[in-house]
């Protein structure tokens, strides 16, 4: 799926995956090597990450229902733990530095 960032009229991802079950959430990009500059993944419900296993850094960016920027967390890397972000529906897996200059909190996304 493509991502849309509404409120600066940009696109954010144009090839974002969805993890919406308990397996593809829990391993989310832990078997991948690396992610594409373009990729991205929505993992939901989910408030909150981990980093274990990951081999590479990601910008996450936490939605809430209606699909606005709460919190970007950039170059999160291997082996942490993002905050538990309250009213966040969502987290958006995005390659490291992908978020700069695209994505701030109160932004309005959407999923085509």
């Amino acid at each position: 799926m493509r991502i849309f960032n509404i409120t600066k009229q940009l696109q954010v991802s144009g090839a974002a995956l969805r993890a919406d079950s308990f397996f593809s959430r829990l391993f989310g990009l832990i078997p991948r090597r690396s992610i594409g500059e373009d990729e991205g993944l929505w993992l939901e419900p989910c408030a909150m990450i981990h980093m274990c296993f990951m081999r590479f850094p990601i910008d996450a960016v936490f939605l809430d229902r209606e699909l606005r920027v709460l919190r970007v967390i950039r170059d999160l890397r291997p082996w942490r733990f993002s905050p538990w972000v309250r009213g966040a529906r969502g987290v958006l897996e995005l390659p490291s530095g992908r978020s700069s200059g695209r994505l701030l909190p109160g932004d309005a996304l959407e999923f085509r």
